[in-house]
């Protein structure tokens, strides 16, 4: 949704006057290009939740995206807390740092701290914590939304193994679990596959000799196209199974599957 800049300047006055208690509409050019970033923000806000033949700046007013943006970033921040605080409620980090200091730590101060009206934007936090899908194109409370949706997703397909079978297998890919800096459910998963593919119960926690044959048949004499098919059908039945939200699930840990099979195909061929 596009406008001219003289149909957003008086939207960014309107917070300028907000922002000085209406005591003074002088501010610095860092503020003005910030609240201009703020107003922007709230138009596009407007544009995702609406198809442009239905609303667009032929039939909207620049003030009239703004106040329907700004709603919804409200809405959104309501809903992303809302999602944290049910997610909270029944939370595992497997002592790990990243993800404790991300989310336990770091999310509430987020909400501590953003500020809806004024630097929408913002995002606050880095968001060390390496989720599996690229929200790198998301801002603001966009962004930290995309990520709690992520984290939600991970600690249902995490809660449906026990606790002590995820430590185990954090434990095998490092003696010091609390130090991962990559995405826990890309390493759980890529130790399901393998158990998947051989036909191993998950409480088999060492594959045998046979197992790991098998399994560089399978990576070294098969395309890499027949081996994702093979891994993304043998995912969706687990996760059919024994998770909960199947298909939002089964395409989150799909971001990972090219990686754990390029990964794999690599340890085996050169096993």
């Amino acid at each position: 949704m596009k406008y001219r800049l003289e149909e957003l300047l008086p939207i960014v006055a309107k917070l300028a006057e907000k922002y000085t208690a209406y005591e003074s509409t002088s501010i610095t050019y860092e503020k003005a290009e910030q609240f201009m970033e703020a107003v922007i923000y709230c138009i596009n806000e407007t544009a995702i939740y609406n198809c442009y033949t239905i609303i667009s700046a032929e039939n909207i007013t620049a003030q009239q995206a703004y106040d329907t943006g700004f709603k919804y970033v409200e809405e959104k921040t309501k809903k992303a807390l809302e999602l944290y605080n049910n997610i909270s409620a029944d939370f595992t980090d497997y002592d790990n740092d990243c993800l404790n200091d991300t989310f336990i730590k770091g999310l509430p101060e987020f909400f501590k701290w953003y500020d809806v009206k004024f630097e929408p934007q913002n995002t606050i936090l880095t968001l060390d914590y390496p989720v599996l899908k690229n929200i790198n194109m998301y801002t603001g409370i966009d962004k930290i939304y995309e990520f709690i949706k992520c984290i939600y997703l991970e600690q249902q397909f995490l809660n449906s193994f026990p606790k002590d079978y995820v430590t185990k297998v954090l434990l095998k890919y490092n003696p010091y679990p609390q130090n991962i800096t990559d995405n826990i459910c890309e390493i759980v998963l890529s130790a399901v596959v393998e158990h998947i593919l051989t036909e191993q119960h998950l409480t088999k926690h060492h594959l045998n000799t046979q197992d790991y044959l098998k399994l560089q048949y399978i990576f070294t004499q098969n395309s890499i196209d027949d081996i994702k098919i093979q891994i993304k059908t043998s995912v969706t039945e687990f996760i059919q199974k024994y998770c909960s939200h199947c298909r939002e699930l089964s395409e989150y840990l799909f971001n990972c599957v090219d990686g754990i099979l390029l990964r794999k195909r690599l340890q085996y061929i050169c096993s």
